[in-house]
């Protein structure tokens, strides 16, 4: 079924039943982290919401933050420990702020956030050239982002429970935009 489903058309998607523990399971791993993996290896797992993109690596043991060499620019990153070739140095997949963005090792793990310069872009991966979202999890990624987005604009209703029937639209584009300040459309 994943296979039908990551080929599936988002109108495909819709005639599947979506109260199925399958489609549930799918649409749960479609809004978590993501793995980038590399000859059968993980090479880091990323997430997104509607303002960050966050990469998580697993670094080798004994490595901590004074080891490490990372340079977050406009369109890309580099990562690596000090004195060696990078561990990755690829262009994000997005334009990133780079005053907003940061990294940290939290509970042994390397977590890199990058600010997106454009709030409610959906990022099809977190690096270019490493692999795509598949057409169901893209739908799944901006149907969290449009509900996001709502929460946002709308701080006095829950959207926790709410759903879409057929196809999300774009966060950022989605009936005007983004606006800096949603409390001024009122």
């Amino acid at each position: 079924i994943y296979r039908a489903l990551c080929s599936a058309t988002p109108r495909d998607i819709g005639i599947m039943q979506e109260d199925s523990p399958e489609v549930r399971k799918l649409s749960e791993k479609a809004r978590g982290r993501q793995q980038f993996v590399f000859d059968g290896r993980c090479v880091y797992e990323w997430e997104q919401n509607i303002e960050e993109t966050h990469i998580y690596i697993q670094p080798p043991p004994g490595v901590t933050k004074h080891h490490l060499d990372i340079k977050i620019e406009p369109r890309h990153l580099r990562v690596g420990i000090k004195g060696n070739p990078p561990f990755l140095n690829e262009d994000s997949f997005g334009l990133v702020e780079t005053d907003s963005s940061f990294w940290m090792i939290e509970d042994g793990e390397l977590h890199i956030q990058l600010q997106k310069a454009h709030k409610g872009e959906t990022w099809h991966a977190a690096l270019k050239g490493h692999g795509q979202l598949d057409t169901y999890s893209e739908q799944e990624v901006n149907k969290k982002l449009m509900l996001e987005r709502f929460q946002e604009e709308h701080p006095g209703f829950d959207f926790s429970g709410a759903s879409f029937s057929g196809q999300a639209p774009s966060a950022r584009t989605f009936m005007g935009g983004i606006h800096a300040d949603p409390q001024a459309l009122r």
